[in-house]
């Protein structure tokens, strides 16, 4: 499968990652979170090139993670907000941030804390299941194909009978 192809699999994250799997994307994404909506300042803090930084930007656009809003007309000026579509990419981001406190920060600590607003404790996001609420780990969840493809995603031996 080529990178280009990404988008075309029958496979979710493979069409995830044709949006938001570059290396630049998740940094550009971080620093929408933390309220950066213009070009010149997104550049300014990753210290990305402009040509790779309109490119993300572009794709992320077209995928409608983020919005162009004007704000001001002459000269015609634009900012980058995050959609609501954009916004629901933040529990993906907490994950990989969280993994990363856990497994790469060094002896001093995570370099931020998450305070929740609701509670006003430092916390971590955990996935849990929308319908019990329960926390999910890998071995608690079951993966079945939908019926459209049936017999053509998983591996042989993950083929069973489901009542």
């Amino acid at each position: 499968m080529r990178w280009e192809e990404l988008d075309q699999q029958p496979c979710s994250l493979s069409r995830t990652l044709a949006v938001v799997g570059d290396r630049w994307t998740l940094l550009v994404l971080r620093e929408a979170f933390l309220g950066v909506r213009r070009f010149e300042d997104f550049q300014q803090r990753l210290g990305i090139t402009r040509h790779v930084l309109a490119d993300r930007l572009k794709t992320l656009v077209q995928a409608q993670v983020l919005d162009k809003v004007v704000y001001q007309e002459r000269p015609r000026r634009e900012d980058y907000r995050l959609t609501a579509r954009g916004r629901e990419l933040h529990p993906a981001i907490l994950a990989l941030v969280n993994w990363g406190d856990r497994h790469l920060a060094g002896p001093e600590g995570a370099p931020i804390r998450h305070v929740h607003k609701g509670c006003g404790q430092v916390m971590h996001g955990v996935l849990v299941c929308s319908e019990c609420g329960e926390p999910l780990l890998p071995q608690d969840v079951e993966l079945r194909e939908a019926p459209a493809y049936e017999g053509q995603l998983l591996p042989p031996h993950w083929h069973r009978q489901v009542p």
